[in-house]
């Protein structure tokens, strides 16, 4: 009853190019710190069932076929084939893929390609640094290369995005940091760091950040769960609220990433803020059956404006499948119930979701 034809996933990774077996399948299939307990599988999750439902008829398999069986059918397609079948059968159209992750992964080319749809490139902001890094020299030609490749990045890029939340946690003081505190910290990094090294420094993140507001582009926030080392104690968007009150007016939109299970705190934020807006993506991939129930709490709080689809998929084309074909039917479910029960209108409920599905992040990501 509620469609949504058209799906921009604002926030995802390219997939891997390799062949995968049980194990290496199940890694990305779960974004543990190590591989399953003994006897136990990775697929016997919310997220597992979800790909064994949805997935396996893209391929020519019944729903529900067996991990084994699954896996023989995707062997004999091929990698290119089955990444080819998964992305054009999820209904995404725009993909905003941030190729900051490790790995043998396609990018927005790529991914546009095999998914036949529009693709456009998100800038994460700590490699972006560590690149800078590994090139300069000093602490003065470090700091003035860093601002003039963030600056070019976002001549191409569609938005920035941080995980200054994993590397340290979102309780970073709220203003800018001096230049004078600037270059020492920078100073304290050069001086130990090795080639390719993570940068966590605290205050050279804030600099990271303020330079990206500065930009103008849209801003996304890793937070709640949805990241491997996020600690839970330091992963609720809450803690932003200083910087998100900060930022407020100059015209850069903050986007809270992933979540779960702070969702509600999210969609509070994005409910206060005119500039934050609250992603669906983990939150609903992680919770697979229940993803319903989810997003009703999510959208108790947050205005129906500021909610923004995603998958947040990495890896696996199945996963951007299970992000997409979860949402839809999650959002069904919801708006559906609403206008069963008289509460809304099929017409209100069918523009909603037109928001949620594709119209939000083409306003927000500037898409047309």
């Amino acid at each position: 009853m509620i469609e949504t034809p058209s799906l921009v996933d604002q926030y995802c990774h390219g997939v891997l190019r390799t062949e995968l077996g049980l194990g290496t399948f199940e890694a990305q299939l779960a974004r543990t710190e190590g591989p399953p307990a003994a006897g136990t599988t990775l697929f016997d999750t919310q997220t597992g069932f979800a790909v064994r439902r949805w997935c396996p008829p893209l391929l020519g398999l019944e729903s529900h076929a067996s991990p084994a069986r699954y896996l023989a059918r995707r062997r004999e397609l091929g990698v290119l084939e089955s990444g080819r079948r998964l992305l054009r059968g999820s209904g995404i159209t725009t993909y905003l893929v941030d190729a900051g992750l490790p790995g043998d992964l396609t990018g927005p080319g790529e991914m546009a390609s095999a998914g036949a749809a529009d693709a456009h490139e998100i800038v994460r902001l700590e490699l972006l640094a560590e690149q800078v890094a590994d090139t300069s020299g000093t602490v003065e030609s470090f700091l003035a290369n860093l601002a003039e490749s963030v600056h070019g990045a976002a001549t191409n890029a569609v938005a920035f995005t941080s995980v200054a939340g994993v590397r340290h946690g979102l309780a970073l003081a709220p203003d800018p940091p001096g230049p004078g505190e600037v270059r020492g910290a920078a100073g304290r990094w050069l001086a130990v760091r090795r080639v390719g090294g993570a940068l966590s420094d605290p205050v050279l993140l804030r600099h990271l950040l303020w330079i990206a507001v500065a930009s103008g582009l849209p801003l996304q926030l890793h937070a709640g769960l949805g990241e491997p080392g996020l600690r839970a104690d330091r992963a609720d968007p809450v803690l932003l609220t200083d910087f998100v009150r900060a930022t407020a007016g100059l015209g850069t939109d903050l986007v809270l990433l992933h979540g779960y299970p702070y969702h509600r705190h999210a969609a509070h934020l994005a409910g206060v803020f005119p500039h934050v807006y609250a992603d669906l993506g983990a939150a609903l991939v992680r919770t697979g059956a229940r993803a319903a129930a989810v997003l009703a709490e999510i959208l108790e709080l947050a205005p129906f404006g500021k909610i923004i689809f995603s998958s947040g998929a990495h890896g696996l084309p199945e996963l951007h499948v299970v992000g997409a074909r979860l949402f839809r039917e999650a959002l069904g479910r919801v708006l559906g119930g609403w206008v069963a029960e008289g509460a809304w209108s099929l017409g209100d409920a069918q523009r909603v979701a037109g928001l949620i599905s594709a119209g939000n992040a083409r306003r927000v990501y500037g898409l047309g």
